[in-house]
């Protein structure tokens, strides 16, 4: 079925839409929500949570790409779940080993009136990852929107790992240096 089709379901609220969502992208946004939380359990909870959530945004909002936007539900409710049981140590680490070598260059500072340097932030780190070259913006994407593990992204590109950490270190460090140019 279409994406568009599906949406309509929602905007009807037809019980079927969720239906269709889970047959279509249930399988990818497991493995979004899985790849963050390492529990199988848990990320069909957040799968589930992502089809609720979808079902309450729809109406008002009518989404362009229905991945994106439902990839982007799973990956938030996923987050905050690990944050819930970070004190556990769950995912392996591999969740907050990745969150914390961003944090150095994006960390934010809590105040309202940081949600609009956030949106003018957002678009200059969607500028700067469409000037990276394809590979290193596939990598970069691999390990710090999906949380892959540096030796699985090694895997899938079939580079070594020392390659695949020195081209993140690399990526981070031009990532620095634009964001602190910028005045962020």
């Amino acid at each position: 079925m279409e994406d568009n089709h599906i949406v309509d379901l929602y905007w009807e609220r037809n019980d079927s839409a969720i239906s269709k969502t889970a047959e279509k992208y249930g399988k990818y946004l497991h493995s979004i929500s899985y790849q963050i939380l390492n529990n199988t359990e848990d990320a069909e909870e957040c799968v589930n949570d992502t089809y609720n959530d979808a079902w309450q945004s729809m109406p008002p909002h009518r989404p362009s790409i229905l991945s994106t936007f439902l990839g982007k539900i799973t990956r938030r409710i996923s987050i905050d779940l690990w944050r819930k049981y970070s004190a556990e140590k769950r995912g392996g680490g591999v969740t907050a080993l990745a969150l914390d070598e961003l944090e150095e260059c994006v960390s934010g500072t809590g105040d309202i009136m940081a949600e609009v340097e956030r949106l003018e932030l957002q678009k200059k780190l969607n500028d700067f990852l469409l000037a990276l070259p394809q590979t290193e913006r596939q990598v970069f994407i691999c390990r710090y929107w999906y949380m892959d593990a540096v030796s699985d992204i090694a895997k899938q590109f079939a580079f070594s790992e020392s390659k695949i950490k020195s081209m993140l270190y690399r990526t981070r460090n031009k990532l620095r240096t634009m964001i602190e140019k910028e005045g962020y």
